[in-house]
């Protein structure tokens, strides 16, 4: 039976606002005293979306379309919420449940949604290319890249690689900062960026220190990952992958907060920081690795091989691979559900969502109504290549 999709006819406002580097200099306008955006006629009578029962819903956003919502205990979709924009791709949850945040490309912009109802609230503007979303606490930090090339990148060596190496050196010799990507600071609930936080050539990843005080973030396009002060965007190291492997993507901390794990994408390898953010190891991984995951105890770690075509399992105190799982085509983000029985796997390019087993580490379905699907995170809030849960902090 096919899943019967609620359409919520939502008007996007535009807010207006303005961003500053410095945490102590708030914004020109204050785009939460702009009106928020009309409810639709359903959110207007009080209807809403499925709420789930206790196994929870998923929420995927699609490059082509809307946000899915996967209802857990069934595994099929139940819903749908237009984000206001096109080509959503990053993807969080507020801390309480209350938002999704989606970080949309064409626009240049991040939208606010109610969870339950699909209302949209607000869309706050960032820059060009936002990406990546990462929630921690009452902010959203979302990626964005003002001279991202867009596509998928050139093979390192190629000419194309050598040509966009030097026009990136070039710029970053002129210290161009309209060349180099940042790191926009959202304030949820009052819709306005606090601060913008200088990064390499194209950031693409988000992690947080253990202490909370610094945000790692990966450089694909450099080949570097910096670490930052959060309240002052200070940069206080950077890590060069070059020795390693080209392109860093995903990063996470491990549960114990002792370690950190980033993917070198073009390197196919792990690069392994200690909790002073210095290299240790490399370990090899399957093909063009990307999004990258512990599971809640941190026994075992999982990465998204983009190209490989499958989930690649580590058992995560000896960095051993375990198994591949095979996925779909170009699978970059994946999510444990709340109970920690299964994985969802978003596969861009095969249009779908595959369900694995957490246990077996075998396929259980695949979900296959999606348009070119980016990101995914539940409610309540898992373990994923994009989330943490709500008491993890």
């Amino acid at each position: 039976m096919k899943p019967s999709f609620v359409k919520l006819a939502l008007v996007t406002v535009a807010v207006s606002m303005s961003a500053c580097n410095k945490p102590d200099s708030p914004p020109a306008t204050d785009p939460a005293t702009a009106p928020a955006a009309p409810a639709s006629a359903a959110a207007a009578t009080g209807a809403s979306l499925p709420k789930g029962g206790p196994a929870g819903l998923a929420y995927v956003s699609n490059q082509e379309g809307e946000i899915s919502v996967i209802d857990l205990a069934t595994l099929e979709t139940v819903g749908g919420i237009p984000p206001g924009a096109s080509s959503p791709r990053g993807i969080g949850i507020s801390e309480d449940g209350r938002y999704l945040i989606t970080a949309n490309r064409e626009e240049g912009n991040v939208s606010v949604i109610e969870r339950e109802t699909g209302k949209l609230v607000r869309q706050v503007p960032i820059g060009e290319n936002p990406e990546f979303v990462r929630v921690r606490g009452a902010y959203a930090f979302v990626s964005f890249e003002p001279e991202s090339e867009g596509g998928p990148p050139p093979a390192p060596g190629s000419p194309e690689a050598l040509a966009l190496e030097k026009k990136r050196a070039e710029a970053k010799e002129k210290d161009d900062d309209d060349e180099r990507a940042q790191i926009a600071v959202v304030d949820i609930e009052q819709g306005t960026v606090i601060r913008k936080i200088m990064g390499g050539m194209e950031t693409e990843g988000i992690e947080f220190s253990a202490d909370g005080k610094n945000i790692l973030i990966t450089n694909e396009a450099d080949d570097t990952i910096t670490v930052h002060e959060i309240e002052t965007g200070k940069l206080i190291k950077t890590i060069d992958t070059k020795t390693h492997g080209p392109r860093p993507r995903g990063i996470k901390m491990a549960p114990d907060g002792k370690s950190y794990v980033a993917t070198l994408e073009h390197g196919n390898k792990l690069l392994v920081l200690d909790e002073k953010f210095d290299p240790v190891k490399t370990v090899p991984t399957g093909n063009v690795p990307y999004g990258v995951a512990f599971d809640r105890k941190g026994e075992r770690l999982f990465v998204a091989l983009a190209h490989g075509k499958a989930l690649q399992v580590f058992d995560a105190k000896t960095l051993v691979p375990i198994k591949e799982v095979p996925t779909g085509t170009r699978c970059w983000h994946f999510t444990f559900t709340p109970d920690d029985k299964q994985i969802l796997v978003a596969c861009g390019r095969s249009n779908e969502v595959v369900v694995i087993d957490a246990t077996t580490l075998t396929e259980v379905k695949r979900i296959e109504d999606k348009k070119l699907p980016w990101g995914i995170v539940t409610w309540p809030k898992s373990v994923g290549s994009l989330d943490v849960p709500s008491a993890t902090p």
